[in-house]
């Protein structure tokens, strides 16, 4: 059953099929916050892609991994997106969400001087799943994801932002305050809440 606060966007919201969650610096710790008490069993796949430098690979997914109770791997080329798993975007390439829901890897130039780039990854997901799409800007330092969280919105999908009071670096939530109304505009401990109950299909 949906809780009134899941139809702000009118009462006929189809049930969503993914979760995307973007992130730069203080993000580490945002991530644990919000993911660490989704229960095993957890309807929608969940993509990370935070911040990290190049030679970084896996250790994002290794620290999750062993804080959350949802398995956590890194995202592979022409991999398919699963329920119940969270996803992390590998260092040094800019994840894609396919139409066939599938992932994609490629080395394009830095966007926002970031590779992988939140804004690729949400406006590729926005193309994908429209409607059926929620995602969440959380603490960082640039404005990488404020353009990608539009398309999300203009797509009919589902936009959270983390107040930026509430972020450890307000940068990133408040360039997507100057680009959007957020259907919801939460602190990390309200966000967290917020994805339990997005996992409840619509009625």
């Amino acid at each position: 059953m949906s809780g009134p606060r899941m139809q702000l966007r009118g009462l006929n919201r189809p049930a969503l099929q993914a979760l995307l969650i973007g992130a730069s610096a203080g993000g580490v710790e945002a991530l644990l916050q919000l993911l660490e008490d989704l229960p095993q069993g957890y309807r929608l796949p969940v993509v990370c892609l935070l911040h990290v430098p190049d030679r970084n690979d896996s250790l994002l997914a290794d620290l999750l991994g062993r804080r959350l109770r949802l398995p956590v791997k890194e995202a592979e080329d022409k991999e398919y997106l699963r329920g119940g798993v969270v996803y992390v975007a590998p260092a040094g390439y800019h994840l894609s969400i396919e139409g066939d829901h599938s992932f994609s890897l490629s080395r394009e130039e830095p966007r926002h001087f970031s590779r992988p780039s939140i804004d690729i990854l949400f406006e590729s997901a926005a193309d994908a799943y429209g409607a059926a799409l929620a995602a969440a800007l959380l603490t960082g330092a640039n404005e990488d994801g404020a353009a990608g969280l539009l398309a999300i919105q203009q797509a009919g999908g589902l936009t959270l932002v983390q107040e930026p009071g509430d972020a450890q670096v307000p940068t990133m939530p408040e360039a997507a305050l100057a680009l959007l109304q957020p259907d919801f505009l939460l602190p990390l401990a309200s966000l967290r809440v917020l994805l339990a109950e997005l996992d409840t299909p619509p009625c």
